[in-house]
C-alpha cells in the first residue's frame, strides 16, 4: 500500500483564505470611507479659495486721528471802541479797508467836549489868580513877622538900657547918702556950713527920684516888650494862615489842571484811530449814530491784525481730548474749497469746558497759514488732528485682529471676526492674527502698538513670525459658514482637522 503527500498551501492561497474570512460589511465600510475621503479632498481643494478673505500685511506709518469741526477766525482780532459818549460825525473806513496803526477810523462830534474844556481852563485861571493873591498875603504876613521881631528886639534893648540906668541912679543915690552922712558929722563938729548939708540932702532926694524914674522906665520897657512878643505871635499866626491859604490855592490849581487834562484827553478821544496794522472786518456804526460809553465800551470796528495767519477754533469732545496736545498736526477743509486741504498745528488746548445738550467739548486752537487769503473769518472747518503715529510699522486691517476669548463667527479655519472689529483690541493690548500659510491659517500672537479705527500697527510677539509677504484672514465668504452643527463648529471642521489646519 502506497501513501501520497499533500503539499502545504502557498502564501497567496493563505492570504486569500484569510481575506475570505473578513465580513463583507467591513469591505463596504472601507470603500465608503475611502470614497468620502476622496470627495472631501476634492471639495476642500475646490472651495479652499473661497472660504476666507485675506488682506496683505503692509509696512508704513500708521496715524491715529481725531475728527472735529470748528470755525476759522483771525489769530488776533481787535475790537475798537470808544471811551466817551457822543455822536458819530464822520467815518473814514469801511469793510475790508486796509488800515495802519494810528490811522483815523472815525470822528465824534467834539462841540460838547470843547465847551467843557473851555470851562475847565477858566476854572484853572481863577485858581491861579487866587493862588497869586494868597501868595501876596503870605508874603505880607512874613514881612509883618520881620517888623514885629525887630520891634521886639529893640524893646529888649530898651529894657536892658533902663535896667542899666536904674543901676546908675542907685549908685548916685548911694553916693549922695554917704556924702550927706559925712557932712552931717562935720557940721556937728563945726567944720562945714549948714548949706553944705542942705545941698547933700537935696542931692539924696534927687537921687531917690532918679532911681524911681529909672525903675519906672524898666517897667515900661518890659511892658512894651510883652506887647512886641504878642505882635510877633500874631504875625506868625497870620503868616501860617496865609501859608495854608496859599497851599490850598496851589491844590486848587492842581485839581483844575487835572480837569483840563482830562477834558483834553476826552477831546482827543473824539478821534478814533486804529491801534494796529490790519484789515477792517466789521463796522458796527454809521454817521449820525449816538454811542454811549457808560458801563460797557461800545464796539465800533473789528480789525484783524493779520489775515495771512488764521486760527481754527475746534470743538473736541470729551472722549477724544485726552489724546490732543500742543504741536499735533492738523489737516482741515472748508465748504468753500472742498477739494483743498489746509494744514495747521495745535497751538493751545484750552481747559475751559463747554457743555451743550449734555455734551462736553473743549476748544482746541489751531494756527494755520493763509498765504493765498482763501480762508475767511467765520468759515466752518472740518478738521482731522493727528494725535499719534507709529513710523515704519507692520499694519493690518483691524478686522484681522482677535482678542483671546472673543466670540466670533466659526469657520473651517477657526474663529474669524468678519467685518466687525473686537472692541477689546486697543493700543497696548495683545491679540492674534490668522496668517494664510499655503492655504493654512496659522495663529500669530502680536502686540498692538496703535489703532486708528480701520488699521492697526502690530508687532509679532515672536520675531520673524509676521512679514510683509504674509496675508491675514479678515473674514469668510464660504456659503457653508451658516451650516453649523449647533455646537459652533462647521461640519467641515473635522475634515479640516484631518488636514492639520490650526
Amino acid at each position: 500500500m502506497s501513501t501520497a503527500t499533500i503539499p502545504a498551501p502557498g502564501p497567496r492561497v493563505a492570504a486569500g483564505a484569510a481575506l475570505a474570512k473578513i465580513p463583507r460589511v467591513f469591505w463596504a465600510a472601507l470603500a465608503l470611507l475611502f470614497a468620502g475621503g476622496i470627495l472631501a479632498y476634492f471639495l476642500t481643494r475646490s472651495h479652499a479659495a473661497d472660504q476666507f478673505d485675506t488682506a496683505p500685511v503692509t509696512q508704513g506709518t500708521l496715524v491715529s486721528t481725531v475728527t472735529a469741526s470748528g470755525t476759522v477766525n483771525p489769530q488776533n482780532l481787535i475790537s475798537v471802541g470808544t471811551q466817551i459818549s457822543g455822536t458819530i460825525a464822520a467815518i473814514d473806513v469801511d469793510y475790508n479797508s486796509k488800515v495802519k496803526r494810528g490811522q483815523v477810523l472815525a470822528r465824534l462830534d467834539p462841540s460838547t467836549l470843547e465847551a467843557q474844556l473851555e470851562q475847565a481852563q477858566a476854572t484853572l485861571a481863577q485858581a491861579r489868580a487866587q493862588a497869586a493873591q494868597s501868595s501876596a498875603s503870605a508874603n505880607g504876613a512874613s514881612s509883618g513877622i520881620d517888623v514885629a521881631s525887630a520891634n521886639a528886639a529893640a524893646q529888649a534893648a530898651a529894657i536892658a538900657s533902663a535896667k542899666a540906668n536904674v543901676n546908675k541912679t542907685q549908685a548916685a543915690l548911694g553916693l549922695a547918702q554917704k556924702t550927706e552922712s559925712r557932712d552931717a558929722a562935720l557940721l556937728a563938729q563945726g567944720y562945714i556950713a549948714q548949706s553944705s548939708v542942705d545941698a547933700d540932702r537935696a542931692a539924696v532926694a534927687q537921687g531917690e527920684s532918679d532911681v524911681a524914674a529909672a525903675q519906672a522906665a524898666v517897667a515900661q520897657a518890659q511892658a512894651q516888650a510883652l506887647a512886641g512878643s504878642a505882635t510877633v505871635n500874631q504875625s506868625s499866626s497870620t503868616a501860617q494862615s496865609q501859608a495854608a491859604a496859599t497851599q490850598a490855592a496851589e491844590a486848587n490849581i492842581a485839581a483844575a489842571q487835572a480837569i483840563v487834562r482830562q477834558d483834553e484827553i476826552n477831546l482827543g478821544h473824539t478821534v478814533i484811530t486804529s491801534p494796529v496794522d490790519g484789515t477792517v472786518v466789521a463796522r458796527e456804526v454809521s454817521v449820525g449814530q449816538t454811542v454811549a460809553a457808560s458801563l460797557q465800551t461800545p464796539t465800533l470796528f473789528s480789525i484783524a491784525q493779520n489775515l495771512g495767519k488764521m486760527e481754527v477754533d475746534i470743538n473736541v469732545g470729551e472722549p477724544d481730548i485726552g489724546g490732543v496736545k500742543r504741536g499735533d498736526r492738523v489737516s482741515f477743509t472748508v465748504l468753500a474749497y472742498p477739494n483743498q486741504t489746509f494744514r495747521g498745528t495745535v497751538a493751545q488746548v484750552r481747559i475751559n469746558p463747554q457743555t451743550l445738550n449734555n455734551v462736553v467739548t473743549y476748544d482746541v486752537v489751531v494756527y494755520a497759514e493763509n498765504a493765498g487769503g482763501r480762508l475767511l473769518p467765520g468759515m466752518t472747518a472740518n478738521a482731522t488732528i493727528d494725535v499719534a503715529s507709529v513710523p515704519n510699522a507692520l499694519t493690518v486691517p483691524l478686522t484681522a485682529l482677535h482678542a483671546r476669548g472673543s466670540s466670533a463667527a466659526a469657520t473651517p479655519w477657526g474663529a474669524v471676526s468678519g467685518s466687525v472689529a473686537n472692541s477689546a483690541i486697543t493700543a497696548g493690548s495683545t491679540a492674534h492674527l490668522l496668517v494664510d500659510r499655503n492655504g493654512k491659517p496659522v495663529h500669530v500672537p502680536v502686540y498692538v502698538r496703535l489703532t486708528n479705527g480701520s488699521q492697526a500697527a502690530v508687532e509679532p510677539l515672536t520675531p520673524g513670525t509676521l512679514t510683509t509677504a504674509d496675508r491675514v484672514v479678515i473674514g469668510t465668504n464660504s456659503p457653508r459658514r451658516s451650516a453649523s452643527n449647533g455646537n459652533g463648529r462647521s461640519p467641515m471642521s473635522a475634515m479640516g482637522a484631518m488636514r492639520g489646519i490650526h
